[in-house]
């Protein structure tokens, strides 16, 4: 599964695609897609920290229909001081192999950037001492995008103890983030 062709069927399975094995049919590569997901990717089940100004819009541009707003008042040297986070209600056992695939447009950037790198995208510990999983940059401009990063689970995790951060004070900024969704490729 790669970039575009993760869209394509994430797309699928938001729009309504029917699960076959539901239907007594085999299963398809989108049905067993949709039984990877391990997060929840709804935008309205997201926890923004560090800012009060975040909302929930839509935008017919972007998968689902919907995005969160946030708006980083400027840059700070604890990046996760404006973060935005996905919780994960699914268990992962050692060695899984996660992908984390989310959404995201830069709606206005600092003194008029056309780009901003968001460094921090990553699955991690949902409580202190926080520490990632994996973690990996991405580069979001005027339009949606989706970016992926990917890594392993380094032990067996149970549902709730993980969750996406997504870290936003990295400049003075108004990011929209759309689905978010950690899928989990087995062993």
């Amino acid at each position: 599964m790669q970039g575009k062709c993760a869209a394509i069927l994430l797309f699928a399975c938001l729009a309504g695609a029917p699960a076959a094995a539901a239907q007594g049919q085999p299963a398809s590569e989108v049905d067993d897609l949709v039984n990877r997901i391990i997060s929840v990717p709804v935008p309205s089940e997201y926890r923004v920290d560090g800012v009060r100004n975040a909302r929930v819009r839509s935008d017919d541009r972007v998968q689902g229909g919907k995005a969160l707003r946030v708006q980083a008042p400027g840059r700070s040297e604890q990046a996760w001081s404006v973060a935005v986070a996905v919780p994960i209600n699914r268990p992962v056992q050692a060695g899984d192999n996660l992908v984390l695939a989310f959404w995201a447009r830069l709606e206005r950037g600092e003194d008029g950037a056309a780009s901003a790198t968001l460094p921090y995208n990553a699955v991690q510990l949902a409580r202190e001492p926080y520490t990632a999983l994996f973690s990996g940059p991405a580069t979001i401009g005027p339009e949606w995008q989706m970016h992926e990063v990917r890594g392993r689970a380094d032990r067996a995790f149970a549902a709730g103890d993980l969750n996406v951060s997504i870290h936003l004070a990295t400049a003075r900024q108004t990011v929209d983030i759309g689905p978010v969704f950690v899928l989990n490729m087995g062993q």
